[in-house]
């Protein structure tokens, strides 16, 4: 299984690349954020490592480019910044996870592994809910055979819905769970769910998106009476 490390520190990628290497990944490393976009775009990976501070081009100008052309594989990003505005700009831009730099080579892999099992799992499955498709291998919607685009976040948050149909996902397991940034602004959630409301449910008349009440949000198809 090939993974892509782009990281200029030459310490680190060395580490990383040598644990990766022993854990029986195979690892190719990019020490530049121009050869690595390169890389990413002409190599089949599993993943990919992206440090966010690079010379050239950043870790988000990467992530960016490769989510524009579709590219669906996982995005692990390191970063020495730990405020919550970078690790919300990079979720946003369609990083998988992150990781504060310094960090512990187990932990690492422990997410890596993670990611891996998640990726396994969502390429092989699409997700049916009325006249709603999703497709979680390539990250695309469709409404009554329309496709929708969405951002990497409104993604994100309606497959979550649709992976838990019926059930109600709080705003805070959303922040800390789906999104797995649980310090952002307590109305992000709402602004996000409203955005995928027009999006997805807007010129229809039958809605999927559902407000429970001072619980939180559901995605299923409605029972008779049901205006939320």
């Amino acid at each position: 299984m090939n993974i892509l490390v782009i990281e200029d520190d030459e310490v680190i990628a060395e580490l990383v690349r040598m644990g990766l290497e022993e854990a029986r990944f195979t690892v190719d490393v990019a020490r530049d954020g121009a050869s690595g976009l390169r890389m990413a775009l002409k190599g089949e990976y599993a993943l990919i490592i992206l440090d966010l501070m690079l010379p050239g081009r950043d870790g988000w100008e990467i992530c960016a480019a490769l989510r524009a052309r579709r590219r669906v594989v996982p995005i692990l990003m390191l970063t020495a910044r730990d405020g919550v505005e970078d690790r919300v700009r990079g979720l946003d831009t369609g990083a998988d996870d992150y990781l504060p730099k310094p960090f512990d080579f187990g932990e690492l892999l422990a997410r890596v592994r993670a990611l891996l099992r998640r990726d396994k799992v969502h390429r092989s499955r699409v997700i049916q809910i009325a006249d709603l498709t999703i497709d979680t291998g390539g990250a695309r919607v469709w409404r009554a055979g329309k496709e929708i685009r969405l951002t990497p976040r409104e993604y994100t948050l309606l497959e979550a819905l649709a992976a838990n149909e019926g059930r109600v996902l709080t705003r805070e397991l959303i922040q800390s769970r789906v999104w797995r940034d649980d310090e952002s602004f307590s109305n992000t959630v709402n602004v996000h769910i409203n955005a995928l409301r027009r999006k997805i449910d807007a010129d229809h008349d039958v809605k999927l998106i559902h407000t429970v009440h001072g619980m939180g949000y559901t995605l299923r198809e409605p029972e008779t009476g049901d205006m939320s």
